[in-house]
């Protein structure tokens, strides 16, 4: 056994489980989320994998997401890792909101003293959906991705990167051209050193700019987000979308912000799009 359990309650005919994992790839203990749908013996189920937003972790969408009900209509695993490496011998920046624990940007840093657990982009990509597969009745052939804010940013990226793994993508308020905005700014020179074109690989925009493509992609933003203008940018990824000949759907939701309550209000309308798309064969 792989996991940890550290807790496990019944919802909606299904089981929503919190457990931990030692991970090779940030050389720490990892907590993540797994709601698991009700479902027949033996039956193998698709995946949506949800990425978390600055400052959050695991229990952020696990208490207010508003996923369960949803999930268990479309027959979904719901899987929510952390933002970041946690522990005392972790490095973090105690006093930045936006930098070290909590702030993981879904890279894997290159630069001392961070390179030695903040391996997000390896831990999402590579070790944890094969540990998910292990332990839980899941189809890896059947993946979906989707995110909030930072989360937003990194299942942009890594949806881009690996368009032929995931068959759709969402964010909600996503960063959406990290290595030009401050939040990326900052975190990339700092975890990735000062080479802008390694920068690029974790940036949504730079992505299609220099090639990648994704047939599926759904991106609700709120109007009243007070973070809109000058750290997401949406517009610059639609943009970048229509020069590339893509066709996403971003949807400008008025009057909502950046918290939970504009996330809840349209997280099942993001897996009902997903459970479309994760049904064809």
């Amino acid at each position: 056994m792989q996991f940890e359990y550290l807790s496990q309650n019944k919802a909606y005919g299904g089981t929503q489980f919190v457990c931990s994992h030692a991970s090779t790839s940030t050389g720490t203990d990892m907590t993540l989320s797994v709601y698991i749908p009700p479902h027949e013996d033996g039956a193998r189920l698709p995946v949506l994998w949800y990425l978390s937003g600055l400052t959050c972790t695991h229990e952020n969408v696990t208490e207010k997401g508003e996923y369960r009900a949803a999930c268990a209509e479309h027959g979904i695993v719901f899987v929510a890792p952390d933002t970041s490496p946690r522990g005392p011998d972790v490095p973090d920046a105690e006093d930045e909101y936006d930098f070290g624990k909590g702030a993981g940007m879904y890279v894997d840093a290159t630069e001392a003293p961070w390179s030695q657990h903040y391996r997000m982009r390896g831990y999402i990509e590579e070790e944890l959906p094969g540990l998910i597969e292990s332990e839980f009745p899941v189809d890896l052939s059947r993946q979906s991705i989707t995110g909030h804010s930072m989360g937003g940013h990194g299942a942009l990226t890594i949806g881009l990167r690996n368009a032929d793994r995931f068959r759709s993508i969402s964010a909600f308020s996503p960063i959406c051209t990290a290595s030009r905005v401050p939040w990326g700014e900052k975190s990339f020179s700092r975890y990735l050193g000062e080479d802008r074109d390694t920068w690029a690989r974790y940036d949504a925009v730079a992505l299609i700019e220099n090639g990648a493509r994704h047939d599926h992609i759904l991106v609700d933003q709120g109007t009243a987000d007070q973070f809109l203008d000058d750290q997401l940018k949406p517009g610059l990824l639609s943009m970048a979308c229509a020069r590339a000949g893509m066709q996403p759907e971003i949807r400008m939701q008025e009057g909502y912000d950046h918290s939970y309550y504009f996330i809840s209000t349209f997280m099942a309308e993001h897996i009902a799009w997903h459970a479309e798309r994760l049904r064809s064969t």
